[in-house]
């Protein structure tokens, strides 16, 4: 059986270097590529891929929003089977790799990754099988619970990591300065940590916010 496989890498690069590997292999054919999460939404609508790689960080609508729409698509029409899709990023945070499993993704690869786990990582997922790399067990080992923060505290956080101060995020928001100053009490004791600095500090390092 080929493996139909989609790429969707925000960069030219990365996108050509898969499709390069990928038609080495004679079990397998790129079927398309996209460069954001929209684009996604469309190459798997007109291809109906076997396997997708996609990043998370994407312009337009990251990854994650891009997997949850695919998977609930097909979930919504029978005559579609899902396709089997493999997070391929740069970020090892374990909140992104929660999101990307919880939104429906078969597998989580790191981009420094060579070539040839790429391509096991593909038939492994076309198998069935769940594709965690044990760098990528390992990480969500390391921190254990998940971190729930709500909507409003996370749109604190990523102000803090702005340089915001509490009156500042008050004025964005608009609320007052106390109930900031709560929010910012909560996201520190979810987080574990005595300060700002160290909030933010641990928030990027897990892939709670990203800077870019």
């Amino acid at each position: 059986m080929t493996i139909r496989i989609a790429v969707v890498d925000d960069h030219p690069m990365i996108r050509a270097g898969l499709g390069a590997v990928i038609a080495l292999e004679s079990d397998m054919q790129l079927v398309g590529d996209a460069a954001n999460g929209q684009q996604a939404i469309e190459l798997f609508r007109e291809t109906h891929p076997d396997v997708m790689l996609m990043d998370i960080n994407m312009p337009v609508m990251d990854g994650v929003d891009a997997i949850r729409a695919i998977m609930s698509e097909a979930t919504d029409d029978a005559s579609v089977a899902a396709p089997r899709i493999i997070v391929l990023t740069v970020y090892a945070g374990d909140d992104d790799i929660h999101r990307a499993l919880d939104a429906g993704a078969a597998g989580y690869l790191l981009k420094d990754m060579v070539g040839g786990q790429v391509i096991d990582a593909v038939r492994a997922a076309a198998r069935g099988e769940q594709v965690i790399p044990t760098v990528v067990a390992a990480q969500l080992a390391e921190f254990g619970a998940r971190v729930s923060l709500t909507a409003r505290e996370l749109e604190v956080l990523t102000m803090i990591a702005r340089g915001l101060r509490n009156r500042e995020i008050a004025n964005e928001i608009g609320r007052t300065e106390e109930t900031v100053k709560m929010h910012v009490k909560s996201v520190l004791a979810k987080l574990g940590v005595v300060d700002r600095t160290e909030a933010v500090a641990v928030a990027l390092e897990r892939g709670i916010i990203h800077t870019s």
